[in-house]
């Protein structure tokens, strides 16, 4: 197998749940901490050796493209200040990588999303990364799921035990064949079934390594499908066609970002593991319910530290 060197990262999604702020900011340049959630995902990319971003976008999400460029004139102004550690980030990102954009023109779905991206993937294995799923872990979670595609030769998904009342949320797998305790080959995929219906506890997250071939399957789909085309269904084509696809659970701590709690919740999370920001937070978490809180004392609220 070669080396696996691209990713597609859709991002063409209409962010509703963030509404009226993703009415003109995309929902994936959502902050976390002191970046975009974007720029997040792109550096696990980069972590795991990932060159070349295939971003999916759609109208106004010009933002995204601008992010990751160069803006000479700031670079000027920073320089200029002493201050060129603030872009230091981006500067390296620009360095290492190459972005392409592909415009999804209505939204229909995952699968079409990546299906829409098919020209930039010769005949390999690319990743796919969902912005929603922030996934902070000692190895980057994507280059887990790349180790297992080289020594399988084969598409793997990422997946996590969740709750069998969450199953409607999920995509869920049946398990063919048990390898190890993080790692199986995958009988079948169903989209969102119901908790009675679920064949598993084990509920597909957003990373893949995925075979070129997925492109035959969502081209097959699409001839069938009368609304959204889901890559579920299509990972399902590929198995039904003597394909094997394996499943692991990533080892890391996952965060979705996908609705306006799960974002709170992550950012508080990551600032608790931040060196520059934790120890404000943890003593603001831990005054909260005290007579210390800000609740009590407005001068709580004034803080120049960070």
């Amino acid at each position: 197998m070669e080396d696996i060197t691209k990713v597609i990262i859709p991002a063409a999604g209409n962010g509703t749940r963030f509404l009226p702020y993703t009415k003109a900011i995309p929902k994936e340049m959502l902050p976390l901490l002191d970046k975009p959630a974007l720029q997040t995902i792109i550096e696990e990319g980069i972590a795991s050796a990932i060159k070349n971003y295939i971003i999916v976008t759609s109208r106004d999400k010009s933002s995204i493209e601008n992010h990751f460029d160069a803006h000479p004139a700031l670079e000027a102004f920073l320089k200029e200040h002493n201050k060129e550690s603030l872009v230091e980030c981006i500067d390296r990102i620009l360095k290492t990588t190459e972005f392409t954009y592909v415009r999804q023109q209505e939204a229909l779905g995952l699968g079409h999303a990546i299906w829409l991206a098919r020209h930039c993937i010769q005949k390999e294995y690319f990743g796919v990364m969902l912005p929603d799923d922030i996934i902070v872990s000692k190895q980057p979670a994507l280059e887990q799921l790349m180790r297992i595609a080289y020594q399988e030769r084969a598409s793997v998904i990422a997946i996590q035990e969740i709750p069998l009342e969450c199953a409607p949320s999920y995509g869920i797998i049946s398990v063919k064949k048990q390898i190890t305790t993080h790692l199986f080959q995958v009988g079948s995929v169903i989209e969102k079934p119901s908790q009675k219906n679920a064949p598993s506890n084990l509920a597909i997250i957003g990373r893949y390594v995925l075979s070129h071939k997925i492109f035959n399957s969502l081209d097959y789909i699409r001839n069938y499908s009368v609304d959204e085309i889901q890559l579920t269904d299509a990972i399902s084509h590929m198995l039904h066609n003597n394909e094997k696809v394996f499943a692991y659970k990533v080892q890391g701590i996952r965060y979705d970002i996908g609705t306006p709690t799960g974002w709170v919740k992550a950012i508080i999370s990551l600032a608790l593991q931040h060196p520059h920001y934790q120890g404000s937070i943890r003593r603001y978490i831990n005054e909260l319910n005290t007579v210390e809180s800000h609740l009590y004392n407005t001068s709580k609220n004034i803080e120049h530290s960070i």
